[in-house]
């Protein structure tokens, strides 16, 4: 009698039976890494084609303005193209911390501290800070890499709970259930990067102070639209003094690469001395935190570029509108446009492309079935031409497949 032996699972058995790219691909509707061979900013070539980009987080349009491409130029001749190790050993040098000063001094905190990337900035926070049998209380629909990170510190210990999507009721039910005598901190996108909604920070500060919880606001997408002077959410409510600490991105309004944290003096100094992901990764390169230096310099002195790019968003959230699309709430750079069916979106994308137009596709299992979308986003440097080309393009697709 021959027994049968259970043959091991290959651990590559999910890469083999993942085909959904391919099958989007043969239709033609792939939306993702198309490589774009040349930009402007708000036009961009695909294979000799140019499109209006309408799907870049570069908000200000300082990716291509020349005194932040000459700054990084300069930063490249002076130091080389890598600082060649992290910032806790030999990656830092004068740029590092000049920066750090400028963006304490920028959103009103006591200190600030640069990670390498935006990513790294949240894995380098949530799992430092919160520790073992303490715990994270998460909106829902928070970033990934907020997401990422939390689940980081819950595998070493510490406790995740999540409350409804900007839902200050449901907030409370999830403080109230939290031990008194354990440590929390309330993790909050401020503009949230699918719908462009601002976070209710007003009431979320208010239910921190009440329950003894610490706060965390990721403002990626509200440095550079909204606050004053383009600070961001808590300077957007007043309330810069009341939320415990900030993070960023350089990627978006920056123009660069990297992430921040500014807080107090005390927090900070510990997360600097602990974060894994600061103290093993390479830091920022000079050209990137040189161009960031060069782009906060124009932040704070041309505050017009801010008003541009929010006058560009209500013209064309106004025209979808009234056209009849089903928008995400949004007062920010961001007009997301639902379709609520997968394969439309995808060919919804597609069609915009050949026409001209590059926006994001939001399919699962980016986003809950029933909300798909595509995600449009501004800049400062849209023209007039270029924001009618997209409500043109959007109403005569939007028709054609029964959007509108």
């Amino acid at each position: 009698m021959t027994i049968p032996v259970n043959k091991p699972k290959d651990l590559f058995k999910k890469c083999f039976d993942f085909t959904l790219a391919d099958e989007v691909k043969a239709q033609g509707l792939y939306p993702f890494f198309h490589p774009i061979d040349e930009t402007e900013g708000p036009v961009v070539s695909f294979a000799g084609r140019q499109l209006v980009m309408a799907g870049s987080n570069n908000y200000l349009g300082l990716t291509a303005d020349p005194r932040v491409k000459q700054a990084s130029i300069n930063a490249i001749n002076k130091y080389g193209t890598s600082c060649s190790g992290s910032r806790y050993m030999t990656g830092t040098v004068n740029l590092h911390i000049e920066l750090e000063e400028k963006l304490a001094d920028y959103f009103e905190k006591e200190r600030c501290l640069l990670f390498s990337t935006g990513y790294q900035t949240g894995q380098g926070i949530i799992p430092t800070v919160v520790q073992r049998g303490e715990y994270i209380v998460s909106d829902r629909d928070n970033h990934a890499s907020l997401v990422a990170a939390s689940i980081m510190a819950q595998g070493a210990g510490a406790n995740l709970v999540r409350y409804n999507h900007n839902n200050m009721e449901d907030l409370e039910r999830v403080l109230q259930k939290i031990p008194e005598s354990a440590g929390r901190l309330i993790v909050s996108d401020g503009v949230f990067s699918v719908s462009g909604e601002i976070v209710d920070l007003p009431e979320l500060v208010a239910l921190a102070k009440k329950y003894n919880a610490r706060t965390l606001i990721d403002d990626a997408h509200a440095v550079g639209i909204i606050g004053k002077g383009g600070r961001g959410t808590p300077s957007e409510f007043g309330l810069v003094d009341e939320v415990d600490l900030i993070m960023g991105t350089f990627s978006k309004t920056f123009g660069s690469l990297g992430g921040y944290v500014v807080g107090e003096h005390t927090v900070i100094d510990y997360i600097k001395h602990n974060a894994s992901s600061l103290i093993f990764s390479a830091s920022p390169t000079p050209a990137s935190v040189a161009a960031v230096l060069a782009t906060l310099e124009i932040l704070r002195t041309e505050p017009q570029l801010t008003e541009k790019l929010i006058a560009n968003t209500d013209y064309v959230r106004q025209g979808l509108l009234k056209a009849g699309f089903t928008l995400m709430p949004s007062r920010t750079a961001i007009v997301t446009v639902l379709i609520s069916d997968q394969i439309k979106t995808l060919v919804f994308w597609k069609k915009l492309f050949d026409a001209g137009v590059y926006v994001n596709a939001f399919i699962r299992p980016g986003v809950m079935p029933g909300h798909e979308a595509l995600r449009t986003s501004f800049m400062a440097t849209h023209e007039r031409e270029h924001l009618d080309k997209v409500i043109t393009e959007f109403c005569t697709i939007g028709k054609e497949l029964g959007v509108i």
